[in-house]
């Protein structure tokens, strides 16, 4: 017996779904990848356009008719992952460690300021922290 979800999303030709190959969950052909999975594998698209798309039934998309969908691109055609130069990991440490100073009295909070208040929950009035309610 086959499930409507495979057979709604089963459209290897892209004749339903925009001209995109669609598949269900877990079918996809096995070159095809998603953005997380090249990533794991130290690759990324390279400036491909999609080869497909998986699409599956889940309740945490209410808001898109309880469809979600991922865009695949090919492995084959997929390049080397950039490294970051020392420069740009140093702009980031730095950028980083920003978040973590308070800008009403100027210290360390030891955690990244919660950018709803933009200041530590030392400094935040009693109004201010209800906004994190």
């Amino acid at each position: 017996m086959t499930s409507p979800a495979l057979v709604a999303f089963y459209d290897p030709a892209g004749a339903r779904h925009g001209g995109l190959p669609t598949w269900p969950w877990g079918a996809a052909p096995a070159h095809l990848l998603t953005r997380g999975q090249l990533r794991a594998q130290g690759l990324r698209p390279g400036g491909q356009p999609p080869a497909g798309q998986i699409r599956w039934r889940s309740r945490k998309a209410a808001h898109a008719g309880w469809v979600r969908e991922a865009l695949l691109y090919d492995e084959r055609l997929a390049l080397p992952r950039r490294t970051p130069s020392a420069a740009q990991l140093q702009a980031l440490a730095r950028a980083l460690a920003a978040r973590r100073w308070c800008p009403r009295c100027g210290t360390h909070a030891g955690y990244v300021l919660p950018t709803r208040l933009g200041v530590c929950l030392d400094c935040a009035t009693p109004t201010e922290l209800a906004l994190l309610h």
